[in-house]
């Protein structure tokens, strides 16, 4: 990429993360990986305490890309045909009409997702993994860019069944915000409510970036983005480490991989650069594969957590410190 490009670029990606942030009061470095996720067009679980915002920054990020979106709070009685539609008999045209779900956007946020049973979340996987929907035999493509924001409570099992593997394995990134850290934030988070004087703003948020500017974001970081091999071996080792540690039982599968070369390309560029380094991979092995590493039953039992497993496997893999930026 040419260094105008590069810098356009990254001052556009500077005015998303701006944007959200005029709304969620959060950690800007939280706010970047959102935005990388969104270049990458990954798919984010956000798993979080309620009332921190999960929903509203899902939103809020949703409206400053420019983009279309859909909200779907999910329910025990939600059923496939709500989320992807169906076919209904029309007697004056003598046909049937494909009736569209709300699945056809191009950001589905899927509210506390693991509050529907299984067969219903199911319905998601075929979008979530091929960008296309099978109705009754007849496959719909999705619309690009089409990804997911999900959220879901950690605190409350009751009504909630937890999300299959194979759907874990689909998020590129499982994150949490946690609460605000300092006095000083909490008081912005209230004011900000006393000034909205509401509690949902995100009707009156205004785009920062077309939709075309972005797509043009997601076009640079598939095809302009550089990856050195030592890197790539880098990640590499770390997918392959958590397969052998002893402390797990199923390790991160190819996706795994395939999701931090993704998002640590898209990181590169929102730092200003057309190639990666290894501190790209760093910032998301643990959001990236910790989801997808299963620890044995007696680990859970002790309260190891896979975060721990994840941050201990990347300490004893040496960083490639000799790769070529081009």
């Amino acid at each position: 990429m040419k260094e105008s490009e590069l810098t356009a670029a990254k001052k556009t990606c500077d005015q998303i993360v701006d944007g959200v942030a005029a709304v969620f009061v959060g950690h800007k470095p939280m706010l970047r990986k959102l935005l990388a996720g969104g270049l990458a067009n990954g798919h984010i679980l956000f798993e979080d305490n309620p009332g921190l915002g999960k929903t509203l920054l899902a939103k809020a990020f949703a409206r400053v890309i420019g983009f279309d979106y859909a909200r779907i709070q999910f329910t025990p009685d939600l059923l496939p045909a709500d989320i992807v539609g169906t076919r209904v008999w029309r007697p004056k045209d003598a046909a049937f009409e494909l009736m569209r779900g709300p699945i056809f956007t191009n950001i589905l946020l899927a509210d506390e997702i693991n509050r529907t049973p299984p067969k219903t979340q199911a319905a998601l996987l075929e979008a979530m993994e091929e960008r296309q929907v099978t109705i009754e035999g007849e496959t719909n493509v999705l619309e690009a860019p089409f990804f997911v924001l999900a959220t879901q409570n950690p605190i409350e099992q009751e009504g909630t069944y937890p999300l299959p593997e194979a759907q874990m394995d689909r998020f590129m990134l499982k994150m949490s915000m946690g609460y605000a850290e300092t006095v000083e934030e909490e008081s912005i988070i209230l004011s900000r409510r006393i000034e909205w004087r509401k509690d949902d703003p995100s009707a009156e948020i205004k785009s920062v970036v077309s939709a075309a500017e972005f797509l043009a974001l997601q076009h640079h970081v598939e095809t302009d983005i550089y990856m050195d091999k030592s890197i790539i071996d880098y990640v590499s080792k770390i997918v392959r480490a958590t397969r052998r540690h002893p402390k797990v039982e199923v390790g991160s599968s190819p996706r795994g991989g395939l999701a931090l070369i993704k998002i640590a390309r898209a990181m590169a560029l929102i730092n200003g650069r057309d190639f990666v380094t290894p501190d790209d991979v760093k910032d998301f092995t643990t959001d990236a594969l910790a989801h997808r590493t299963i620890l044995r039953i007696e680990e859970n039992l002790e309260g190891v957590s896979p975060r721990n497993i994840i941050d201990d496997i990347v300490k004893q893999i040496p960083v490639p410190v000799d790769f070529n930026p081009r």
